[in-house]
């Protein structure tokens, strides 16, 4: 049986582009630009929790790395650096080898060089810590937001959870022949491009993780404001054209995790300015509501204009 610097050795060392010394010594060796800030976070999928023991390897190797890319594009940061510690249940070739592909596909991607990490026995769990740059003082926070701010939402949040509700409800996906619900679950997108385009743009910014009305909450309490979203505005019509009947459709988008699209504030005078940036990158970015003055529940207005609070709690791993 390979031994664990064998595994690192063969399924985990690659190239490396922008860093002093990687895999193989007691610890890497990162060289930031002059004039960058480090961004890091890290996130840790779990069999059972975040994933089903029998996720394809490869998806399940993009979308490791994938979910702290959306970190460091929430916080207008170029990924650069990261690290992977891997607990595994037995050592099986053939998975391992899928699972470094998708792995590595992502970092090539967005250019990621992967510096370390560690191989352990146990239940299928992964923690990856990402690095990112950015410059100094250019960071998005969540805590940015101002009174008045467009509330921006990316691509088409609620197809992540549309498509777990597909794979424990064959019904709902009967007939289907547009599978991107499933794309989004097990291949989510970072949005590194969009995160850098909208420094100096965006007040505030937050990824799209635990469901759009959860995260809203988030940045609404740290910017201590409140926010209305507009019903007519909500991006739907691609969940309805999927089978989703509005109740559905509203609960995907607005209770949904696992999208990793990028929720922002921005003043009214950068519509424009946005507007190009969405053409430029080929992604939807769709004008949901504002923020507002006072602090509290978020509403959302419907098109009768009648306005009702909506639930902002997200999903919790310990609630």
């Amino acid at each position: 049986m390979p031994s664990e610097f064998d595994l690192i050795r063969r399924h985990f060392t690659s190239p490396i582009a922008h860093t002093a010394l990687g895999v193989g010594d007691d610890a890497a060796l990162l060289a930031p630009a002059s004039g960058m800030q480090l961004a890091v976070t890290t996130d840790t999928l779990v069999a059972g929790t975040h994933f089903f023991a029998d996720a394809a390897p490869q998806d399940l190797g993009w979308k490791t790395l994938a979910v702290n890319l959306s970190d460091l594009a929430a916080m207008g940061a170029t990924p650069r650096w990261a690290t992977l510690a891997l607990t595994l249940p037995g050592v099986d070739e053939a998975w391992l080898t899928e699972f470094a592909a998708g792995f590595f596909e992502c970092a090539g991607r967005y250019g990621v060089d992967v510096v370390g990490g560690d191989t352990t026995h146990g239940p299928l769990a992964m923690t990856v810590t990402a690095f990112g740059e950015v410059p100094a003082g250019a960071a998005i926070t969540r805590d940015g937001g101002r009174s008045g701010d467009d509330l921006w939402v990316s691509g088409q949040p609620g197809l992540a959870v549309l498509g777990l509700a597909w794979l424990t409800d064959s019904a709902l996906r009967a007939g289907a022949n547009d599978y991107s619900p499933l794309r989004a679950l097990h291949h989510p997108t970072p949005r590194v491009e969009l995160g850098t385009a909208l420094r100096g743009l965006a007040h505030a910014m937050i990824d799209v993780s635990d469901g759009l009305a959860g995260d809203l909450g988030h940045l609404c309490e740290r910017s201590r404001l409140g926010a209305t979203l507009e019903a007519g505005a909500l991006p739907l019509a691609a969940l309805r054209a999927l089978g989703a009947g509005e109740v559905l459709a509203r609960r995907c988008l607005l209770a949904g995790g696992d999208d990793y699209e990028l929720l922002f504030a921005a003043p009214v005078a950068a519509r424009e300015e946005i507007e190009a940036i969405a053409r430029r990158l080929d992604l939807p970015l769709t004008r949901i509501g504002q923020l507002e003055a006072v602090a509290g529940p978020i509403r959302l207005r419907e098109a009768d204009g009648s306005v009702h609070e909506i639930a902002a709690s997200g999903f919790d791993h310990f609630g």
